[in-house]
């Protein structure tokens, strides 16, 4: 008898951890277009990944929260790992959200806001947050 010769794959392998919330909006997209979300995140590769010219290196280099060199590589090339950030915070944010926003506790949040020393609405049983209004606030001279 004799075996087969293997089929060679064209794909490799990649594992990854990404922030919870990015995953769930990973799977909703794919279920959303039917898609399996490994075509999905490689479509996305193909068309917004460019490591090959210098506009593209530069592209990437504006999502890094590392530095980059002249050479297009990173400071600490040889770690080899990168994380992605979660999307950017809300318009209008939940006291758990806000939390996340200032990396602060929830209950200090909803304490300040409470004592109005943070800008928010109370709305129905529970605050919101403008992000606009944190921002301004975080950005305000003085005394918090």
């Amino acid at each position: 008898m004799s075996k087969k010769k293997p089929l060679e794959s064209t794909e490799g392998a990649l594992f990854v951890r990404l922030p919870a919330d990015a995953v769930e909006k990973l799977h909703r997209a794919a279920e959303a277009m039917g898609m399996r979300k490994k075509d999905l995140v490689a479509n996305l590769v193909s068309k917004y990944v460019d490591p090959d010219s210098p506009r593209g290196l530069h592209t990437l280099g504006s999502l890094s929260t590392r530095p980059f060199g002249m050479s297009g590589t990173t400071a600490d090339s040889g770690r080899g790992s990168y994380s992605f950030q979660p999307y950017d915070s809300p318009e209008v944010m939940t006291p758990e959200q806000a939390a996340a926003f200032l990396q602060i506790d929830e209950a200090e949040v909803l304490e300040m806001a409470e004592a109005r020393k943070l800008p928010g609405r109370k709305l129905a049983a529970g605050w919101r947050f403008a992000r606009a209004a944190l921002v301004t606030w975080l950005s305000a001279s003085g005394k918090p």
